[in-house]
């Protein structure tokens, strides 16, 4: 097993709670992975300690072969808040205007990442008349431009309805069939159950695995 993300003995304390506890898991490349857990269970605080956005007080996290260091940023597809667009521009205009920040991806490359997340990179439609599951599918594009090798994503499900969970769950399926590995966190269980090949449960900021090396549809 080839992990690319492994987490040891990390703890984040927030003045007189421990949002996580002694956390230590191995994430295997290339598959899906999920983390299910209450409101306050310490999901949320975990991810933003692997993509950099928060230092642990204790304990290691490498990524991708690399420690994590929120002043080297690597190469990973985030959406752990709502991302956030200019309402009054289309999808296509948003990623245009996002990628010119870093000047890494070319138009054809955010065309093609469009089309792949089942938007249309013609559509002159303004994001503010976007349904949440147009949203949800923008915001993974702008996370997967890139190429990176690693999607993190809080919530994915939030405010769709069973046929954009269904669609989702496709594409991230699809995503992972390309070589991407995906961590998703979750609050119900339900919602990952058929994607992920592992699952995690967090409480009370402690970590346990519940699931290794399912097979998923």
């Amino acid at each position: 097993m080839e992990s690319i993300i492994s987490v040891k003995n990390v703890v984040k304390r927030f003045r007189e709670t421990t949002a996580l506890d002694g956390v230590s898991v191995e994430f295997e490349r290339g598959k899906i992975h999920g983390v299910i857990g209450r409101n306050g269970s310490g999901k949320s605080v975990l991810f933003k300690c692997i993509t950099g956005f928060m230092r642990p007080d204790q304990g290691t996290i490498i990524v991708d072969g690399k420690a994590v260091n929120p002043l080297k940023p690597q190469n990973i597809g985030i959406i752990i808040e709502h991302p956030g667009f200019i309402p009054y521009l289309s999808g296509y205009r948003n990623l245009v205007y996002l990628a010119a920040i870093r000047g890494e991806v070319d138009k054809e490359k955010i065309r093609e990442t469009l089309r792949l997340v089942g938007l249309d990179p013609d559509s002159k439609k303004a994001v503010c008349k976007y349904s949440m599951g147009m949203r949800q599918r923008l915001g993974i594009a702008q996370a997967i431009m890139e190429d990176p090798p690693l999607l993190v994503i809080d919530e994915p499900m939030n405010g769709l309805d069973k046929h954009g969970v269904a669609e989702m769950r496709e594409l991230l399926k699809g995503l992972r069939e390309r070589g991407t590995t995906i961590l998703i966190a979750s609050h119900y269980a339900g919602d990952i159950d058929e994607l992920c090949d592992t699952v995690c449960e967090m409480e009370a900021g402690k970590l346990t695995v519940l699931q290794t090396n399912r097979t998923t549809a």
